[in-house]
């Protein structure tokens, strides 16, 4: 899995890419933890639309992802999920909490 991101006028991108599962999640994780640390940004996009596969351990990162955001003050949330990691937050009823945004690209 591949972690990108793009920083632009307090806004901090994430672009997820590959497949994620619990092998990957922890190297993400601590990519992102300083990515988070080196821009200080205000907003965060969790940005999925190349993602092919997600588990459970993605759901626990985008969790954790908000949660860093709101020690700070910031928000996150999710947007242009790809078919299967739309269908695990779904199930996961993260939406209820989190906001996720779709595109019919995504769709």
């Amino acid at each position: 899995m591949k972690v990108l991101s793009s920083f632009r006028e307090g806004r901090l991108t994430l672009y997820l890419k590959g497949e994620l599962d619990h092998h990957e999640a922890a190297a993400a994780l601590r990519h992102i933890t300083r990515t988070l640390d080196d821009y200080l940004p205000r907003d965060c996009v969790i940005d999925l639309g190349e993602l092919t596969f997600m588990d459970s351990s993605g759901i626990a990162l985008i969790l954790k992802i908000c949660r860093l955001m709101s020690e700070t003050g910031g928000r996150a949330w999710v947007e242009n999920a790809a078919k299967q990691p739309l269908k695990v937050i779904d199930a996961s009823g993260i939406d209820r909490m989190i906001k996720v945004v779709t595109t019919k690209a995504s769709l």
